[in-house]
């Protein structure tokens, strides 16, 4: 009877500290967007330098992924997740120290802290909950999804009561309670078992051009997305609309990115193949960017199906790697591909777009063109989505 308490108390610290890490994986890159025009303003910052900002996690992404499974086996899946906080956690605090330096160099450390839960995370509720990882992944998808819609709606009232360096500062609290939560679980540190072998890929995914196809299909419809999440706020705001009604409009946006998670995970896989899906969801995207500019009052609609529409092309994006590969070690290649091309690109996005902006003077063109790289993202989809596999390379 203890022991089963004991079990279930467990459990219980356990499931809360994954879904208090996967807070920690939205809540302090996406909440600054709609406080960019404060930044902005009081640092005398040009767009391109906000793009600069934008991107700097999406980089660090790109660069310190491929290091997280090397440093888990190494350390620990628990101690690098608890190291992974706290480097957040640092992140958080320089970022709001009210210098442009610390600011930047701050988003670089929450960048860093994200790419290793992005990472690990998966890979520990594979362990824990091998017969559970279904519910256990939508369960922190929606957690991620909620925690971003509230910290975008709440950051402006905390911005307008005490400005934005101190409401930047109180998101401290998500990796602290993180923290704590996770405390217990660093008893067990065994090495986990992330990619311990040599990986012996039958495929040389840089030479594969269904390689390619998916690759591209996960960069093109990631650039529309972090566009959307580092600019829409300032761009909302400069076609008139009130900041609140701007982070609202952000939340919708990241709430509705774990919807199709719940939906057409179980679906995709009784297609014959996805590239309806695939060029649906990417056409979606590129719809909701032309309504924003054409239809400005409809914006919560716009925001939901930009949402909509980029967390399914990124849930196909993730099956694709699955799908197209015959087995472990050619999907964990192409894995590796996908998402260090893809956040690449997906770097690009927010800084292209400030800079066009400063070309421009206006948001029409910039969102023309990422509409446009949208529809890019639905003609690679219909590559990526047929029905066929990565083909041995013949030595």
């Amino acid at each position: 009877m203890l022991n089963t308490i004991k079990n279930k108390w467990h459990a219980i610290v356990l499931v809360a500290g994954i879904l208090f890490i996967a807070v920690n994986l939205r809540v302090p890159f996406t909440a600054i967007a709609p406080v960019l025009p404060l930044i902005q303003n009081d640092f005398g910052l040009s767009s391109s330098s906000i793009g600069l900002l934008t991107s700097l996690p999406l980089l660090a992404f790109a660069a310190f992924s491929p290091l997280s499974a090397s440093f888990a086996r190494r350390f620990g899946l628990e101690r690098t997740l608890f190291v992974a906080m706290i480097i957040i956690s640092l992140g958080i605090l320089l970022r709001s120290a009210g210098s442009v330096w610390a600011l930047y160099v701050g988003t670089v450390l929450i960048g860093t802290g994200i790419a290793f839960g992005n990472v690990l995370l998966p890979g520990l509720i594979k362990r824990e909950f091998p017969e559970n990882m279904a519910s256990m992944t939508a369960a922190y998808s929606i957690t991620m999804g909620a925690a971003g819609a509230i910290g975008s709606i709440a950051i402006i009232p905390l911005a307008q009561s005490w400005g934005w360096p101190i409401a930047l500062g109180l998101l401290i609290a998500a990796p602290l309670f993180a923290l704590i939560f996770w405390l217990p679980q660093l008893k067990k540190h065994d090495p986990v078992m992330l990619a311990s072998r040599k990986k012996s890929a039958s495929v040389n995914v840089w030479k594969s051009p269904l390689a390619w196809q998916v690759t591209l299909f996960m960069g093109l419809n990631a650039m529309p997305f972090y566009i959307a999440v580092g600019w829409l706020p300032t761009i909302l705001i400069d076609n008139g609309i009130s900041a609140a009604q701007a982070g609202s409009v952000h939340g919708t946006l990241q709430l509705a990115t774990a919807i199709p998670g719940l939906i057409l995970a179980a679906m995709l896989r009784r297609l014959k193949d996805q590239k309806l899906a695939a060029v649906t969801v990417s056409l979606l995207v590129a719809l909701s960017l032309i309504g924003f500019i054409y239809l400005p009052d409809l914006a919560m609609l716009w925001a939901a199906c930009l949402g909509f529409g980029s967390g399914a092309s990124m849930m196909l994006g993730l099956t694709f790697v699955g799908l197209r590969t015959t087995n472990a070690d050619d999907a964990s290649a192409l894995s590796g591909m996908a998402q260090c091309v893809g956040y690449l690109m997906a770097a690009a996005g927010p800084l292209l777009l400030g800079q066009l902006h400063d070309w421009t003077g206006g948001w029409t063109v910039p969102l023309l063109i990422t509409a446009a790289i949208s529809v890019t993202g639905a003609c690679s989809g219909m590559m990526a989505g047929r029905n066929a596999y990565l083909e041995p390379t013949h030595h």
